[in-house]
């Protein structure tokens, strides 16, 4: 795989994937504007997977997890610009900008539709990505500006930006039944449901009665095992969205567990037909 990126600053780059696929889970510790030039991504989250392509420019909030998949697309690479909406830069722009609404922190991710305010003001970065340096005062100002063309798209984009809020401690079961699939360090799921790492494990093992690794590849397995058999998918799609890593791992893993393998359970079900 070649990736290739160009910063203008730390928050601000051109990216640029030419392989076939480059698949990652990801936390985002950020909030991220994203304008896809060319090429095409998943991103699979717990209730909901969203397909992005040529021209269009998306929001994905902070402390989100997520299964992200970049392809090339028509001939062209993965090209996007990425603008990280930083929470020290959202505190420096709230400080003269109140607001009245309740922040909480949306699950979703927004889709502005080749909105022409979002797309000029995001277009506009291109030419400063052959420079070799920019003054960081002119980076800042372009994020000010991003910040503030989205608060005049979207009027209620301030309860998302203006929250600064760190997770709480919440309930460890129902999180970890709804975000199994995302194949993260252990310390971050701590940290997204308000725990240390050491907390973490001893609350998981009086929940569950078995390890976080444990527990987590056998939940991916058998969802695994029931898109094969429900929603007849391939292995390839299979195995990176329930959180593996690679397909050789996957199918050792899914035979040692079912005792066969997903090649031979498709074929049962197709013969069955």
């Amino acid at each position: 795989m070649e990736y290739k990126a160009k910063y203008i600053t730390e928050d601000i780059k051109l990216s640029c994937y030419e392989d076939k696929f480059f698949k990652s889970d990801i936390m985002f510790d950020h909030h991220m504007l994203i304008w896809f030039i060319s090429g095409e991504t998943k991103i699979v989250q717990a209730d909901a997977t969203y397909l992005f392509k040529k021209g269009d420019i998306f929001l994905i909030p902070r402390n989100q997890l997520a299964t992200i998949i970049n392809y090339p697309k028509d001939g062209q690479p993965h090209k996007t610009v990425v603008m990280h909406l930083s929470t020290d830069r959202l505190r420096e722009f709230y400080k003269t900008h109140k607001i009245v609404n309740t922040p909480y922190l949306s699950q979703k991710i927004y889709l502005f539709n080749n909105h022409p305010l979002l797309e000029s003001c995001l277009a506009s970065l291109i030419p400063y990505f052959e420079m070799k340096t920019l003054p960081e005062n002119i980076a800042s100002l372009k994020i000010m500006e991003a910040i503030s063309v989205l608060r005049a798209v979207d009027k209620e984009i301030d309860n998302v930006l203006a929250n600064f809020e760190e997770p709480g401690k919440i309930d460890l079961q129902s999180y970890m039944e709804k975000n199994f699939m995302f194949n993260l360090p252990l310390e971050k799921f701590g940290y997204l449901t308000g725990r240390s790492l050491t907390t973490f494990k001893r609350d998981f093992s009086k929940k569950f009665n078995t390890t976080p690794q444990r527990w987590l590849t056998q939940k991916r397995l058998e969802l695994a095992h029931y898109q094969f058999i429900e929603k007849q998918k391939k292995p390839s799609d299979v195995c990176y969205e329930v959180g593996f890593e690679n397909l050789s791992h996957f199918s050792f893993a899914f035979k040692k567990h079912f005792g066969y393998t997903p090649t031979e359970l498709i074929e049962q079900r197709t013969s069955h037909k």
